[in-house]
């Protein structure tokens, strides 16, 4: 796997421990000098802590050592509870420097605990995970626009090797794979994605690059196309081809400027296939792209009008 600098993964022994009011001060106070230490402090008869215990290892567990996780059974350290004023349980406190900076009491939700890790980690001054992938990512896609294909898709898998959920990073790389032309093997990966990303717009997005290098396999030379729409403007398959065709090269604009044309001069043509195509185009592009923004405010002006 491409190495993205990202640290291995400790052994989680080193990273969640369980500690008494006698370890206190070396477990907490002291690890907190170098590292952010999250502190869970909980009793056996608790059913919350029983919830709330695996959720934090897990999230502590991915921080890969960005942070660790202390467990105080209050039972056992009731003075310690006193002293750091634990008037409910579950609490958790997070110690950076020998201090609390965060914390949090009750059972959360994992997206809140997760949320609640990182911020633990950017105030320590750390970097979390997810921002470190999300850097990656778009190392990746400057890969891509630099046509930098091959690299692009090594660092997207290596991505994948790590969070192998990411939508973005999954989408890259069957858009990869697409500028490569190896369109089956992008779809291919496109197939095998994880059901619970599959309806991501950065999915959605890639299926319908594919869709459009598919069709464009079969299409003409632009200039014979071009020169058979200007020879008849009302001949939409040309148009429609021509579209396909500009589009494969790189020009969006006048793809969905042929498209719209077509629309324009007759909106039911081939069971509203210009239309169809539109969309195609649009769910391609990113969404603040303008040639979608200002194409699909002009398709809806002729829809309405």
């Amino acid at each position: 796997m491409m190495d993205l600098g990202l640290s291995s993964a400790p052994d989680a022994g080193d990273l969640i421990k369980d500690s008494s009011e006698a370890e206190f001060m070396a477990d907490v106070v002291e690890a907190s000098q170098t590292v952010p230490v999250i502190v869970d402090f909980w009793a056996p008869w608790c059913g919350p802590c029983k919830t709330l215990g695996p959720l934090l290892e897990e999230a502590v567990k991915a921080a890969k050592g960005a942070v660790k996780m202390v467990k105080v059974n209050v039972d056992e350290a009731q003075m310690l509870a006193g002293q750091l004023q634990i008037q409910s349980i579950p609490t958790v406190y997070a110690f950076h420097k020998g201090q609390p900076v965060d914390g949090f009491q009750g059972a959360l939700p994992g997206s809140e605990i997760t949320a609640f890790v990182e911020r633990v980690i950017k105030a320590a001054g750390g970097e979390a995970p997810g921002e470190a992938l999300d850097d990656a990512v778009t190392a990746a896609e400057e890969m891509l626009a630099e046509g930098a294909a091959v690299d692009a898709a090594q660092t997207f898998a290596a991505i994948l090797g790590e969070q192998p959920n990411h939508p973005a990073a999954y989408g890259g790389l069957v858009r990869a794979h697409i500028a490569m032309d190896d369109l089956d093997q992008a779809e291919a990966i496109l197939n095998g994605a994880p059901a619970e990303i599959a309806s991501t717009p950065e999915l959605e997005a890639a299926h319908a690059q594919l869709e459009l290098a598919r069709q464009a396999q079969n299409i003409g030379p632009v200039a014979e196309l071009q020169a058979q729409v200007d020879a008849d403007p009302a001949n939409h398959q040309a148009r429609y081809d021509l579209a396909q065709a500009l589009y494969s090269e790189g020009d969006g604009q006048a793809a969905v400027d042929h498209l719209l044309e077509i629309f324009r001069q007759d909106r039911e043509w081939n069971d509203g296939a210009a239309k169809a195509q539109l969309f195609t185009i649009f769910e391609a592009l990113k969404p603040n792209d303008p040639v979608a923004l200002n194409g699909r405010r002009k398709l809806s002006s002729m829809i309405f009008a």
